[in-house]
Order: C-alpha cells, then sequence, then structure tokens
C-alpha cells in the first residue's frame, strides 16, 4: 500500500537512499501509451523543480525509478549548458549497444544521492538506442558529458548508483552552501 503523504512540489516526488526501490531492475515498456506520457511529464517537472530549489546544481537527466516507477524510461536535458533551455529528450527502454574509448574519471552527483557527490570513471563515448515518445527507433552516439548521462541514467534502470562505482572514499564528496567541494563525511542517523 502506498504511503500518504502531502506532497508540496514535484521535486517530493523523487526518492532517495535509503529506499529500497533504488535498488530495484526496472521492467521494459511493451506499449507506449498517455500513461508513459504523463511519467515523462511528471520526471521533467520533479527534474526542474529539484533544480530550482538549488543554488550551485542543475537537473541534467532523470530515470522513472527515481520517481519510484520501475519502468525503463529516462528523460535528459537537452541544453547542459544553458538553464533556461528546460527542453529535455524522453528515452524509452535505453540502452547502451557500444562502449568505446577508455574510461575517464569526473565528478557525479544524482538527485537520489542528497549531498553526495564521487569520482566515477565512465567511457568517453556510447552508442545507445532508445524508443522516443512516438515509439520509433532512435540511435545516437553520445561523447563527453552526454554519454555519461546515460551511463548514469542506465544504471538507475538496472538498480545501480554511481556509488557503487566509487571504491575509494577518498573520491566522494560534499557540495557546500558556497559551490565548493569538501570530503564527503556520511551523517550519522
Amino acid at each position: 500500500m502506498a504511503k500518504q503523504t502531502s506532497k508540496t512540489s514535484p521535486k517530493d516526488d523523487i526518492i532517495s537512499l535509503p529506499d529500497p526501490r533504488l535498488r530495484t531492475k526496472s521492467k521494459r515498456i511493451g506499449y507506449i501509451d498517455e500513461s508513459t506520457h504523463q511519467l515523462a511529464e511528471r520526471m521533467i517537472a520533479a527534474t526542474l523543480d529539484w533544480e530550482a530549489s538549488r543554488d550551485h546544481e542543475f537537473g541534467a537527466a532523470l530515470a522513472a525509478i527515481q520517481l519510484g516507477e520501475g519502468y525503463r524510461v529516462v528523460v535528459i536535458r537537452n541544453e547542459f549548458e544553458d538553464k533556461a533551455d528546460k527542453s529535455f529528450g524522453v528515452f524509452i527502454n535505453p540502452e547502451i549497444v557500444k562502449y568505446e574509448g577508455e574510461p575517464e574519471e569526473e565528478m557525479e552527483g544524482c538527485l537520489s544521492v542528497p549531498d553526495c557527490y564521487g569520482k566515477v570513471a565512465r567511457y568517453p563515448k556510447v552508442k545507445v538506442k532508445a524508443l522516443n515518445l512516438e515509439g520509433k527507433q532512435v540511435r545516437l552516439t553520445a561523447t563527453g558529458f552526454l554519454a555519461r548521462v546515460f551511463q548514469h541514467e542506465i544504471d538507475h534502470t538496472n538498480g545501480k548508483l554511481f556509488i557503487d562505482h566509487v571504491s575509494d572514499q577518498n573520491k566522494l564528496f560534499t557540495l557546500n552552501p558556497d559551490g565548493n567541494f569538501s570530503k564527503y563525511v556520511a551523517k550519522k542517523s
């Protein structure tokens, strides 16, 4: 049974650790209907609302499981350099069909892992296939930050988080209110 809570804004729908749903593998979507479109709209609204509540962060992407919805749907911002551009691409049943290059370590964060960032090694180039909201197959080659985002979000659909790729605690950081990073210290409950 779903827990009754009073939601104040779309960002409140984003679940975070230790919610066990984040560790579950998402189901493929067999038929794209109005509920798929509504899910994508909710995902985009939650990402933008989350971003609006942060001074030094932006919402690059979100996987459906981050709203507690166990479907292989990912939304990715069309423009990472311009926060004024609030458009997103929607990718249904996304999968990486080819990895290229040597993995490179860069900083990553996640809307479902609050206040924690880590240096994660990812491939600099990936080939992705997915469906769009019209059910048409999309194939693309992603490089740089976009390649990293696809790997991060597709990990979510497989029940993995970026912190699973960080074996050295010295590679975990917290974003301070001034926008600078400091060594991550787990909060005691």
